[in-house]
């Protein structure tokens, strides 16, 4: 059971029941571990390899009686509750809250909902996965302290997709998450609450988590402005990963203003996160000037005419929109950038393995990296996940599956491959960005798809949630900051228009965003 405690004035968070000792392991237990690692070795040999262990297992008890050090938890709160169907017509709520910080500060007013992958201390986390269900976090992630530190009130945790791994709404264990446009829509994935929310406005502002596109998906989808910051310009501390090397976390928003303010607000290095390389934070709201004068922009020839994916009015719509930069001053040009077309296949070489290994095998942490762990997530999703493993999404087993096979037979060649020529991606990139401040592409080839029935077939299932990546999964492997802007609608449904940039240059990014949003008409709220 979690409990809570008084500190200095503040309530600090805590879980019971550890401190167990550790068991020295027993003979059959190392036989299955020589097995696994292809060791002979006689009984004898295994009983003095068990003896010599036992200096080590105390060091392993002493661990439990020391206190480690755990992410601030500043503001009180209660834990809320989980809302009715009446008061979450579009299964986009996970649990509803309330928790003030500051009474002044830039995000003063703003309700903001966190999308369910992030702890917040107190408040029951799930990750779209039954495999969670009941886990309550003991700590606040650092971006949760910035946005209370900054006078936002934290409103509840919004719906994600099983572990996140899905660009599709439908793979939550929570049911799917309708489309505010369109109920039998899909809203877009993995942080298909949070678009949801922030277009039907229920909230001001929503943070979600892109590995794959999925801030930039539902945002297209649903309608609103969603930004997939720089790679390690938001720290990623206490939120559960999928892939250290492609894990982003940003802002979702019905505005450019509200998405570059919630960024200045949580951008900047924790030093408790891996991920990040010390970028500089600017003051992105002074970006939005309302014009684009003297920016180049370069349209992504191959972002278009996906065979079988793209949709000849999201093509149009997007290349239209991208020209009509031209009336806000900026330069618009075709570019071609035959890379691109590869990125999908780098990001699966790199998604596919890193995410069974990290996320799976390594029970969301894994190892081999300085920073903050958050041991009792770890500790709960360990234990969880291997007796309830058959509760994953359809998703989530075919990729541990192939994720695995590839590690066992390849032994990781492909990961490394994929890692390897993430390098070249990210130079095919840069160099069209010396030419051009931007470049321009679809979000999605699609507009939002059907949501599957529930006698769907696994394939529908697995191809709705996966087919949608392929102009959005590339800028995870390289990191370049990239935006969904709504652009228009086609048949009652929104397209997206997505604006990349050079790293470090998310203000660039949001300017152009900004010019955009200045001279056409703003997506309404539902």
């Amino acid at each position: 059971m979690n409990l809570f405690f008084m500190k200095n004035g503040k309530q600090e968070y805590f879980i019971g029941g550890e401190g167990m000792a550790v068991k020295k392991p027993t003979i059959e237990q190392l036989k299955r571990i020589a097995e696994e690692f292809h060791l002979t070795l006689t009984d004898d040999e295994l009983s003095l390899y068990q003896e010599l262990m036992e200096g080590t297992i105390e060091s392993y008890n002493r661990l439990n009686q020391l206190v480690e050090p755990s992410l601030p938890v500043k503001y009180p709160r209660t834990p809320g509750y989980r809302p009715s169907a009446e008061e979450n017509p579009y299964n986009a709520w996970y649990w509803k809250t309330s928790i003030k910080g500051n009474s002044t500060g830039k995000l003063a007013g703003k309700k903001i909902v966190l999308k369910d992958n992030i702890s917040l201390a107190g408040v029951p986390m799930m990750n779209g996965s039954a495999i969670l269900e009941g886990f309550v976090p003991d700590e606040d992630a650092t971006i949760v302290t910035r946005i209370l530190d900054a006078g936002g009130e934290i409103v509840g945790k919004a719906v994600c997709e099983d572990l996140c791994l899905s660009g599709g709404s439908h793979t939550s264990a929570t049911g799917p998450v309708l489309n505010p446009h369109d109920p039998t829509r899909s809203s877009g994935g993995s942080s298909s609450g949070s678009a949801a929310l922030v277009a039907a406005g229920e909230v001001d502002m929503a943070i979600g988590g892109d590995q794959g596109g999925s801030i930039r998906i539902p945002s297209s989808w649903c309608g609103v402005y969603g930004l997939k910051p720089t790679y390690g310009l938001v720290p990623y501390t206490g939120i559960f990963p999928i892939e250290q090397t492609i894990d982003h976390t940003g802002p979702i928003a019905r505005t450019v203003e509200d998405v570059a303010l919630l960024l200045e607000v949580i951008a900047g290095a924790d030093c408790l996160d891996p991920r990040q390389s010390g970028l500089a934070v600017k003051p992105y709201t002074e970006s939005l000037v309302g014009h684009a004068k003297d920016i180049k922009i370069g349209i992504v020839t191959e972002g278009f005419g996906w065979d079988g994916l793209s949709e000849e009015d999201v093509d149009h719509l997007v290349r239209e929109a991208a020209h009509s930069l031209k009336n806000s001053g900026a330069t618009v040009e075709e570019v071609s950038i035959p890379m691109h077309r590869d990125g999908i296949h780098i990001w699966n070489g790199i998604g596919i393995e890193g995410l069974t290994s990290l996320m799976v095998k390594g029970n969301g942490m894994g190892t081999n990296w300085k920073g903050h762990y958050s041991t009792k997530l770890l500790d709960a999703y360990g234990k969880a996940r291997k007796i309830r493993a058959n509760e994953f999404s359809d998703t989530v087993k075919m990729t541990i599956l192939l994720g695995q096979y590839m590690q066992d037979q390849y032994n990781g060649k492909y990961y490394a491959i994929a890692q390897n020529l993430a390098r070249t991606l990210k130079q095919a990139y840069d160099h069209a960005l010396k030419t051009y401040d931007v470049l321009i592409m679809p979000t999605t080839p699609m507009k939002a798809t059907k949501i599957p029935s529930s006698d769907a077939s696994k394939e529908e299932i697995i191809t709705r949630a996966l087919e949608m990546i392929y102009n959005t999964a590339p800028f995870n492997v390289t990191g370049h900051p990239a935006m969904n802007v709504p652009c228009g609608k086609s048949e009652g449904l929104p397209v997206g228009m997505m604006i990349v940039g050079r790293h470090g240059e998310d203000d660039m990014v949001l300017r152009v965003a900004h010019a955009f949003q200045s001279t056409h008409e703003r997506v309404a709220t539902i």
